[in-house]
């Protein structure tokens, strides 16, 4: 055997372990997702509280304007919400096609977002996730180029898990009833038209700011989130956030149908690099 062709087997050898390697790990990945999806979905309450807008006496002015138009009377209070999505993730400045679907639990219990992101050779797939049970924490960003090369594989730090907590309590406003106080939600009116909600189960992070239409309907949402999403790349404290474009109403509830997100919310540096448009919303 010439030397040639030992060094074309030994690729071809190292080459096919590599592959092996990235499936295995794809479906490690993958199997992570499906996990916390049914045990999100596990955890939903089969029969909820219904909505009275008694529940509300006493909340400040733009809480109870907000409540007033997120739910309708005898809603049933589901914390939890399945959403079907479209719209455009901009990586480098580049706008690429994005389909995904999300389970949003309550704040302190977590979410799954999961994406395919591009199109033709540049189409990618994977998901975002948060999970607390117990006291114990796992988050993750993981996605693969058609599923055999890893783009981005974060998981298991707690600066991960942080920024990943502030997500999903900004992401509530998919869910109105999470924001309501019996289910532990904090309102201070901060303004004629704002204000800043709190969860008396998730300590340690910021809170969300909410900005209301004379209408009630929430136009603004963002908080401080612990990110290296900067030049610098450092974890620090930013504004992440964005604007509630249309608003459409499921089972009873009120939520937002058109956003637009990014990092450097409120500042000259803010870059939306998330559009979506939900097309389906199951409670």
């Amino acid at each position: 055997m010439t030397l040639l062709k030992i060094v074309l087997l030994t690729f071809a050898a190292l080459l096919i372990a590599a592959v092996a390697l990235g499936l295995w790990v794809h479906s490690r990945d993958r199997a992570q997702t499906a996990r916390v999806w049914a045990a999100l979905e596990a955890a939903r309450a089969a029969d909820p509280p219904r909505f009275d807008p008694a529940m509300t006496a006493g909340l400040p002015e733009v809480a109870q304007r907000y409540f007033a138009r997120a739910i309708e009377p005898g809603t049933p209070l589901h914390r939890s919400v399945r959403l079907q999505m479209e719209g455009s993730f901009i990586l480098n400045g580049n706008p690429m096609p994005m389909t995904a679907r999300q389970i949003l639990a309550p704040p302190a219990q977590g979410f799954v977002w999961q994406a395919e992101v591009g199109s033709g050779l540049m189409r990618f797939g994977g998901s975002d996730g948060y999970h607390r049970l117990g006291g114990q924490e796992e988050s993750w960003t993981k996605f693969w180029l058609h599923g055999l090369i890893p783009l981005a594989r974060i998981e298991g730090t707690q600066d991960h898990a942080s920024a990943a907590a502030t997500r999903v309590m900004l992401e509530a406003i998919w869910a109105p009833a999470s924001l309501l106080p019996q289910f532990g939600a904090v309102w201070v009116q901060t303004g004629p038209d704002s204000a800043e909600v709190r969860f008396a189960d998730m300590q340690g992070i910021e809170p969300m700011q909410i900005m209301l239409d004379a209408e009630g309907n929430p136009i603004e949402v963002w908080a401080l989130r612990w990110t290296d999403a900067n030049p610098d790349k450092v974890h620090r404290l930013q504004p992440f956030g964005g604007r509630m474009l249309e608003m459409a109403r499921h089972q009873g509830f009120l939520v937002p149908s058109r956003v637009e997100l990014g990092n450097m919310w409120g500042t000259p540096d803010y870059a939306p690099f998330f559009l979506a448009t939900i097309t389906s919303a199951a409670f």
